[in-house]
């Protein structure tokens, strides 16, 4: 048995009306890690198992770390998961709650990640969040559960952070024949480093992440998804902190389910009636989840100002 569970895919009513279609929502929330991400996490820790690992050590900020650690405990391997500075107690506390050795290292993702690759021992595997090919297989487990139960989509819209879950739906569209389906990316600003780069041509690595929606926070998107957008039909969208924040509240209020910013991103769309989705019939969102979001995060949000989009001060090779 996998660990990610087949999850809900549900046409919202209230959504289909805000935004003048049918807009179907594929329920990655209701993972019991609390997030989509458990669908390569657990792919990749249960090959790793396979392989001889004997301790799974991972870098997150969140979701991921969850992820890995509930695999950890499922699979009766010890974890250990290095965060940076600016994890929020929620999310180590979340961490902990699994079993899980949580380690605070360094004010980024990248700092905590250098730490955790150097503590790679011979018997230890390394779970990556977004950038391995074992996650881009289980991710796109999402896209087969949609092709055995649901209608074709006109279109597929998500939230982008590091690319991982953006190379799964890649990888499971193409299996499924609907390599034509387009894929809606969103990310908030200053968080954008996906828009940025398809707008500079090389993948762009921020200076800093300004962004509410730290689960978009990657500096620099992988290297496959950068490369999916220049080969599938892929479409850019950066929204603000505050759109985001605004979808999530109304989300909770229509389906009873609270998400990330991460999330409202792509939320935020059909909320909106965002032109990338008029010329579709029916839209499909992944509602990609987020259990270390909280009324009170949304709540400051709220009151978050918009900031400027891709600065240019703001890139570097």
């Amino acid at each position: 048995m996998p660990l990610h569970i087949e999850t809900p895919l549900i046409e919202s009513r209230a959504l289909s009306l805000c935004a003048g279609r049918s807009i179907w929502l594929k329920l990655e929330a209701m993972q019991p890690p609390g997030s989509f991400k458990i669908r390569g996490i657990g792919t990749a820790c249960e090959e790793y198992v396979r392989r001889g690992a004997r301790r799974f050590i991972s870098s997150s900020g969140g979701n991921a770390g969850i992820a890995v650690a509930y695999a950890g405990r499922c699979l009766s391997v010890p974890v250990a998961v290095a965060v940076p500075e600016t994890t929020s107690e929620r999310a180590k506390d979340l961490i902990r709650q699994e079993g899980a050795q949580v380690i605070v290292h360094g004010g980024s993702w990248q700092e905590a990640n250098t730490l955790a690759q150097a503590m790679v021992g011979e018997s230890d595997a390394f779970l990556h969040p977004f950038d391995d090919p074992l996650l881009w297989q289980g991710h796109a487990t999402l896209i087969d559960e949609v092709a055995r139960s649901g209608p074709t989509p006109d279109a597929v819209v998500l939230s982008v952070g590091g690319g991982g879950l953006l190379s799964g739906i890649v990888e499971g569209l193409r299996r499924n024949g609907w390599a034509d389906v387009p894929i809606i990316a969103v990310e908030t600003e200053g968080a954008s480093s996906f828009a940025q780069s398809i707008r500079a041509g090389y993948r762009v690595t921020l200076e800093k992440i300004t962004s509410i929606a730290t689960s978009l926070g990657a500096k620099q998107v992988c290297e496959q998804a950068f490369a999916y957008s220049k080969e599938y039909p892929i479409r850019s969208v950066v929204v603000s902190d505050k759109a985001a924040v605004l979808a999530c509240e109304r989300f909770l209020s229509d389906q009873r389910i609270l998400v990330e910013p991460a999330c409202g991103a792509a939320l935020a769309l059909a909320y909106d009636s965002a032109p990338e989705i008029t010329e579709f019939k029916t839209v499909m969102f992944v509602v990609c989840g987020g259990v270390t979001a909280t009324v009170e995060q949304l709540s400051l949000g709220r009151a978050a100002k918009t900031r400027p989009r891709a600065a240019k001060n703001n890139l570097r090779r």
